[in-house]
């Protein structure tokens, strides 16, 4: 596990969870409320009214990571447990937190190397702490996520007993539809790439028609429940050729480039260099923070964090600490929701003109 050096100056107390799908709240996806920070000052209007808030020649850049099934029913030493599974790594074993059953409310942090998880016929050794190899937490106390050696049908096991990873904020289990963007469509994000939710077909349709570029890139995801104080881990990604040339050419005109999450954005920033997008794929272990800002992307829409989060550090060095500060305050003074089926942010450090 590795330890930030950077911790986020941004303050607040954290606000209510969505406890469900828009959908379920009797919303549309693009109903969710968008805080549009900029540093003319907050608006506070609707995630369909996106369109109004960019200008022709933007880009979007969207993650295309499709969420998978990765959390399931186990045994460890003969208790239950509950097994989030995420990276594939290259040489084939998988990268996994051993949580508390039945919700998955805190990890367990005794497990030592050469356990065994037993997931109905499969069994996943847990090889090493990853990924460093390092038993460690910012807690000073056992370790969160292992590498872990698979034996057996674990594909399968997923496929038909597998649910979303899902947290105790949730009010029931919601199906992996509901955990899709209308991006997805390359499989392999252990969490859902929360920030692209809220786009509709007739959303992304309208931002098009209006000049807006919209472009893929692809970052699977890990586990998002890293503790204060820990880095995201590496995770693979891949920024087409194609990408990579639109981007470049919307900012030789001009046109800012926003990402579409945490996500995007660690894609993007992972494959510059000289300041240049370029095409790229593999594993990144790129942290954007205040301290090693971006070089590409000039805005961000994005979900609300948690204090301390690491995801918080790249709001901070997306739109600078006075607009996140002041959208932090905003939010929390409109009681917006958080996490994966909450509200939404716009957050744009460079103003389009004649807007």
């Amino acid at each position: 596990m590795t330890l930030l050096t950077e911790t986020p100056s941004v303050t607040f107390a954290a606000s209510d969870f969505a406890p469900r799908p828009a959908e379920a709240r009797g919303l549309a996806r693009d109903e969710v409320r968008l805080l549009v920070g900029t540093p003319d000052g907050i608006e506070h209007v609707r995630f369909r009214d996106l369109p109004a808030h960019l200008r022709a020649g933007d880009v979007l850049v969207v993650n295309d990571s499709a969420t998978v099934a990765g959390e399931v029913d186990a045994t460890l030493r003969g208790e239950a447990v509950v097994l989030h599974v995420a990276s594939r790594l290259d040489d084939g074993q998988r990268v996994v937190e051993v949580r508390s059953a039945p919700d998955a409310a805190r990890a367990v942090l005794d497990a030592e190397p050469g356990d065994v998880v037993h997931v109905g016929g499969a069994r996943l050794t847990l090889a090493a702490p990853w990924p460093t190899g390092e038993a460690s937490s910012p807690t000073g106390r056992g370790n969160r996520l292992w590498r872990a050696r698979v034996r057996g049908p674990l594909e399968d096991v997923l496929a038909r007993r597998g649910r979303p990873i899902a947290y105790g904020y949730l009010d029931r289990r919601y199906p992996l539809a509901a955990y899709q963007t209308v991006f997805a469509r390359r499989p392999g994000s252990a969490e859902m790439a929360s920030a692209g939710r809220p786009f509709t077909d007739a959303l992304v349709t309208r931002l098009v028609s209006s000049g807006v570029l919209v472009v893929p890139v692809t970052l699977h995801t890990g586990v998002s429940s890293q503790e204060a104080g820990e880095a995201p881990g590496p995770e693979w990604f891949e920024v087409p050729a194609a990408t990579a040339r639109l981007v470049e050419a919307a900012r030789a005109a001009g046109g800012r480039v926003i990402a579409v999450g945490t996500t995007a954005t660690r894609a993007i920033e992972s494959a510059v260099v000289d300041g240049v997008l370029t095409a790229s794929s593999g594993w990144t272990t790129r942290v954007v923070t205040p301290g090693d800002p971006p070089r590409v992307v000039d805005g961000l829409v994005t979900g609300w964090h948690d204090p301390h989060a690491s995801h918080l550090l790249l709001v901070e060095a997306v739109a600078g600490r006075d607009l996140t500060q002041a959208a932090y305050d905003a939010a929390v003074a409109h009681g917006y929701l958080w996490h994966e089926f909450g509200d939404a942010a716009l957050l744009l450090r460079r103003p389009a003109a004649g807007l």
